[in-house]
Parts: structure tokens; sequence; C-alpha cells
């Protein structure tokens, strides 16, 4: 499908930076200093916490993949779907860490094999009306990873052959149900069952294990005490600051309000909604939304039940102008109050007249991201980041 060039290109931004030499944050009836390099470390070690227990998470759910092609039953497939949905839980909040060229978007980045969308899932395996469609009816694909990687939108953008959303659709198959997911049976994955069972289960495998190669190299990029992208980051100041705004600004803006949410209200169409297959799109906007909130606050829950806590973009605004980052605050809180409203599915809530409820309630995620979008510039130019233009 067209998109929009404002909506495609969010990944990069160029910022003139002046210089920073630190700012004051009144506490109480004392002063701490909070420094860039400070709100830099902090956010370092967030986004490494997230890439871990993303992994860890994804690793489980690799596990229950495992289990169900072993042994292919209806209560091994409920427990792979539900440890894929678990991991996309720590998945989520992950993106607001893009959009700046950083490990995982560069021009060498994986992010394209990682969650690339909307998928047109004929390119992989059948679906209605089509029973010898995709990868898997063709034996003359060899199905390994890096056949996949080189498979991944070839063709088309739309192509896509790796990722959560692979993943997604070959547990649900196609949703072919207004009030529900997909509902693929486990048959799918039985020799002599369905057409092609062992070559599914092949791909369900492959596709999995590359994911978890992407997020160990992310975890990697990130990793504490080795000579790598975040040993740079850390030293690079209001650069630093920089791409932390750029990220949750372009998810804000670009990504979230714009190409996940208008574009699906424009076309009311299932197959624009993000993780189509399984449901599960409300989900991904309350964890998009609150992952912009973590980057914002200087905060990270982790899977052990530990939360990271430390410098924020909220504190380097707030000492240079308080009422801004106080209004920034509770835009930002609204956007992931709206976004809890959304009743899945949410191929239904985008559905109807203007006064829908459902479309009501996803428009008001929509108006409160734009708020927010607005305000982050204004923060950013609190602080010495004074112009972000978009590039290709």
């Amino acid at each position: 499908m067209n998109r929009p060039n404002w909506l495609r290109h969010t990944r990069r931004l160029v910022v003139a930076l002046p210089l920073w030499a630190g700012v004051l944050l009144p506490l109480g009836a004392q002063a701490q200093t909070v420094t860039a390099e400070a709100v830099a470390k902090h956010y370092a070690a967030s986004v490494s916490a997230g890439y871990e227990d993303t992994l860890a998470a994804a690793l489980e759910m690799q596990q229950a993949i495992k289990e169900f092609t072993a042994r292919p039953s209806a209560e091994r497939l409920k427990a792979a779907r539900d440890a894929w949905r678990a991991a996309r839980e720590w998945y989520g909040p992950t993106e607001a860490f893009r959009f700046y060229a950083g490990p995982i978007d560069d021009d060498e980045g994986p992010e394209g094999r990682i969650n690339a969308w909307p998928m047109d899932e004929s390119y992989v395996d059948y679906v209605k009306g089509k029973a010898g469609s995709g990868l898997i009816a063709n034996r003359k694909v060899t199905i390994t990873k890096s056949g996949l990687a080189k498979l991944n939108e070839k063709g088309g953008e739309e192509n896509i052959a790796t990722g959560w959303h692979a993943i997604e659709f070959l547990l649900w198959g196609q949703d072919l149900n207004d009030n529900g997911p997909g509902d693929r049976s486990f048959e799918d994955f039985v020799d002599g069952k369905a057409p092609n069972a062992d070559r599914r289960r092949l791909y369900l495998l492959t596709v999995t294990e590359l994911l978890i190669d992407d997020l160990r190299y992310l975890v990697g990029a990130w990793t504490p005490g080795a000579t790598n992208y975040r040993s740079r980051f850390e030293t690079e100041g209001l650069e630093a600051i920089r791409k932390m705004v750029v990220g949750i600004g372009s998810l804000t803006r670009g990504e979230l309000a714009g190409e996940r949410l208008e574009v699906a209200m424009n076309t009311q169409d299932q197959e624009d909604e993000h993780s189509c297959f399984s449901d599960n799109t409300h989900r991904d906007v309350v964890l998009n939304a609150t992952g912009i909130q973590n980057v914002w606050l200087g905060r990270f829950a982790r899977r052990d039940g530990s939360t990271l806590q430390g410098p924020s973009l909220q504190a380097l605004v707030a000492a240079a102008d308080n009422a801004l980052a106080e209004k920034t605050t509770r835009d930002i809180a609204a956007s992931v109050v709206a976004a809890n409203a959304i009743q899945p599915p949410f191929d239904r809530e985008i559905v109807g007249g203007k006064d829908a409820a459902g479309r009501k309630r996803v428009q008001a995620v929509i108006n409160a991201l734009i708020q927010q979008s607005k305000d982050l510039p204004q923060a950013a130019a609190a602080i010495g980041v004074t112009r972000l233009t978009r590039t290709k």
C-alpha cells in the first residue's frame, strides 16, 4: 500500500547542537546537578535492560515454539501464542529507542527484520483462496536464517518474511473473525494433516531463531563495559539528548499517531492494524505510549520486578522551564491513559462513522499524541536543542 512521505521518513532527524554545560535542578532545600551525560548514561542503562528483558521473554517464546513443533497440539499452540504475547509486552516499550539511526535502525540495523509490517501473509504461507501460495509451499526455497533475511521485503515492502509478525501469522493464521484473532489449527503443523507441515514447522523454528539472533545483537550493542554503541553514546552529551528526543518524538507523531493509528482510521481496514493476526494491536499502542513515557521520566520497570529510575529528560527540562516540564508530563500521561482505553479487538474500534464509540477512543489517542508532539520540540528548545529537521 502507498504511504505518504511524511509518514514513511521518520527514521532520521538532523539537529543543530549548542554547547552543553549542565543544569541545576532544585530538590527541596538542596540542589542536584543534572547533566546531559548523567541522563544519557541512565537512558543507556534502560535501553540495555529493555533489550535484555525482551531477549529473555523471546527465549521463553522460542522454547514454547520448540515444544509445539516437536509435538503439535492445541494446548502447545496456545502456549506458544501466550508466549508470543508475553514477549511483545517487553518489546513494545523498546520502540521508543528507535528513529535516530542507533543500532536497531541504522543502515545495517535489524529493525526491518524484527518488526516490519504490514505483512502480505500470502508471501509466507497459504491464505483463503490461495492454497498453494507462499515461501512455505515453494519447495525450491531453502528455509535458512540467511535465506529468510534475504527474502524479507524482497520485491515489495509488504513481503515480510521475518520477525514478530511472521511468527504471529504462523501461530494464528489469517484473522477471518470479526470478533477475535486468527484461529489456525495445530494440524497445519502435523505431517499428513496439512500440506507442507514439515516446512511450516521448520519455517517457524527458523524465523524465531533469527529474531533471537537480532535481539542478541541489540543486547550486545548496549551491553555496559564493552566497546560498542553504548560506550560512544554515553559520552555524547547533548547529542545523546537530541537522539532521545528524536526517538520519542518520531514514535509519537510519525509512527504511532500517524502510521499505526491515523492510517488505520482512514482506511478502516484490518490489514492496517499492527498485530492483525493475534488482535494484539491495542496492547502495541499502550506499550509504545508507555515506552515514550518511560524515556521522558527516566523510568523502566523490569521483568524481575525492580525499577530503574534516574536522571531524565523531564529533569533537564524542569531545570530550565518547570511549567513546560509539568505540562509535557501531563500530556504524555494523558496519551497513556487514552491508549489504555482502546477496547480489543482494534479492528472493530476503527470501523464506523465519526461518532462511533471505538473511533472516538482511537481518535482520543491520536489527539493526545499530537499534543505531546507539540510539547516535545518546546522541551528540546528549553534545553538547547533548537532545530529538529527531518531528512530521508
